[in-house]
């Protein structure tokens, strides 16, 4: 198990290096550093308090952890999604946003809400399980 995780860990630190270098030779830094300055703002003040909030006084029992992670996923889906989202009307280049990006969330939002309600019921039910098996 150590070896494998050795072994994504250097994969990757191999790939944000490739990242890096591709940044570089775009010539972009400073848009993206203040983007993703912009996206850890956004998270840290906005996202995660709502999240935990959210999980603190509309969820009791043993599923507030689904809940929660479900919506940390759906705020930060959100959180990236939100460029393409607000971008407003078409752009004077078709190939740049061919695809329909709100339904694409909208759709990714469902996703993340069903594997969210199979976390909690799944959960439910091992812990279920496990007072009978007692």
């Amino acid at each position: 198990m150590r070896t494998l995780r050795v072994a994504v860990g250097a994969a990757g630190v191999a790939l944000m290096g490739v990242g890096a270098f591709l940044l570089r030779e775009a010539g972009d830094v400073p848009n993206v550093l203040v983007w993703l300055a912009g996206a850890v703002a956004l998270h840290d003040a906005v996202v995660a308090p709502v999240v935990l909030l959210a999980g603190l006084l509309l969820v009791r029992g043993g599923v507030r952890g689904p809940v929660r992670g479900g919506l940390l996923v759906a705020g930060a889906l959100t959180v990236v999604a939100l460029p393409v989202l607000l971008r407003p009307g078409r752009t004077a280049n078709p190939s740049v946003l061919p695809l329909d990006y709100p339904r694409n969330w909208l759709i990714a939002l469902g996703l993340v809400a069903a594997v969210t309600v199979l976390w909690a019921v799944g959960r439910r039910f091992v812990r279920a399980r496990g007072r009978r098996d007692d």
